[in-house]
């Protein structure tokens, strides 16, 4: 029978050490609370805490920063501050959907082109990774934009189906250095079914793989919704931060700047936010990176 247990108890001990490691960095930490501040912030959206009144026109017509309009009001009145929040939930639902499917789907492809590597399935797998990638971003959006017709899932099918070949070759990969250990060895001459050893004992032991890519993942969706959303290729209904810098293009010309610098300040803290955290989750869940890190 395979050691299971003392294999347990290796990934935990990694687990603890990783998580140990973790808390020891300062900026990792910040990224964190940052994180942290912008999801209690969409938890309030969902619940209709604030961000409720985004869409509510007044009589303030650009007017500045002040204790009832944080950011101040654009062209027709509207809250920018209203607005900016309420795009913050909606960017954290893009990155979610986008993110759950691309690294499930990168997931699940990279583990069967590393199991049966080096086969046929293997090889078709490989060609589907190199077409997509070779098919520029954004002409694929538009492409599968126009297909749908404006639909409103347009753009997080797009993001899937580019954002998932990254996470496969990795996977892939890993499960291909994970079928020679002696664990895995043991499974299979014992005869295990390739099905229950592939999802039972090889990809438990890519969640490091898989957390990481997470993080990589989501800051991306979001980053590339709100240049969709400039562009008009992304949110059609209600507000993002995309649409609020496309919308600040002629408040500029004006001489207001309100709409644009609450977008891009509240685009840029999340993004340094979630980078450091990122960057520390892989520094904590990377053993040579650690090792590196131990030696300076």
């Amino acid at each position: 029978m395979i050691n299971e247990p003392a294999h347990s108890r290796l990934n935990l001990s990694l687990w603890q050490q990783s998580r140990q490691h973790f808390m020891k960095d300062r900026w990792g930490i910040l990224g964190l609370l940052i994180v942290v501040l912008y999801l209690l912030v969409v938890i309030g959206v969902w619940f209709g805490l604030w961000g409720t009144e985004w869409s509510a026109i007044s009589d303030d017509f650009n007017q500045g920063p002040s204790l009832q309009h944080w950011f101040g009001t654009n062209a027709i009145g509207q809250d920018i501050a209203e607005r900016g929040i309420y795009a913050t939930q909606v960017a954290f639902e893009v990155g979610v959907v986008v993110t759950v499917f691309a690294i499930f789907l990168g997931l699940l492809i990279g583990a069967l082109a590393g199991f049966f590597n080096d086969t046929w399935i293997d090889g078709v797998l490989l060609w589907l990774m190199g077409v997509i990638d070779a098919i520029p971003f954004y002409l694929l959006v538009a492409a599968v934009a126009f297909a749908m017709q404006g639909h409103a899932w347009a753009m997080h099918l797009a993001m899937i189906a580019v954002f998932w070949t990254t996470t496969a070759r990795l996977i892939r990969a890993e499960v291909i250095k994970l079928k020679q250990l002696a664990f895995v060895e043991a499974a299979t001459a014992i005869g295990f079914n390739p099905v229950h050893l592939l999802f039972r004992h090889i990809i438990p032991n890519t969640n490091h793989l898989i957390i990481i890519q997470a993080t990589i993942v989501f800051i991306s969706a979001i980053k590339t919704e709100v240049i969709l959303s400039f562009l008009g290729l992304g949110i059609k209904e209600g507000i993002s931060w995309g649409l609020m810098i496309a919308e600040a293009t002629n408040d500029i010309q004006a001489g207001y700047f309100n709409n644009f610098l609450a977008a891009s300040l509240l685009l840029f803290i999340l993004v340094i936010g979630f980078n450091l955290f990122s960057d520390a989750i892989q520094d904590a869940l990377d053993p040579k990176l650690q090792k590196n890190h131990e030696k300076k």
